[in-house]
């Protein structure tokens, strides 16, 4: 039972990445492929770490797999932020076509 959740992480996260790959290729601007490139690596990095913890374990790997995965959800999201900010303070535009900055009726 334990290989089948295992597999099933792995073959979530192989998902993961590669719509966020698709993503990256297919958004507008800079902003909207940070969105995607973060649910990339947080989700689909993440469910294979997860899936290799499962695989083997409270061993080694395993450990290594829950610091990873721990360092990941904390520092992924808080990359993408900065490089929106950094982005965002360097002039770089936002999508004609997003809705931010309208005001609704």
């Amino acid at each position: 039972m334990s290989d089948f959740i295992a597999q099933f992480f792995l073959a979530l996260g192989l998902t993961f990445t590669f719509l966020g790959c698709i993503g990256l290729i297919r958004m507008p601007n800079v902003y909207c492929r940070l969105q995607a490139s973060t649910k990339c690596v947080t989700l689909g990095t993440g469910s294979v770490l997860i899936g290799a913890l499962i695989m083997t374990g409270f061993s080694g790997i395993g450990a290594k797999a829950v610091i990873c995965f721990v360092f990941l959800f904390l520092n992924a999201p808080t990359a993408a932020h900065a490089l929106a900010k950094a982005s965002n303070a360097a002039g770089i535009p936002i999508w004609q076509r997003s809705d931010i900055g309208k005001k609704s009726k």
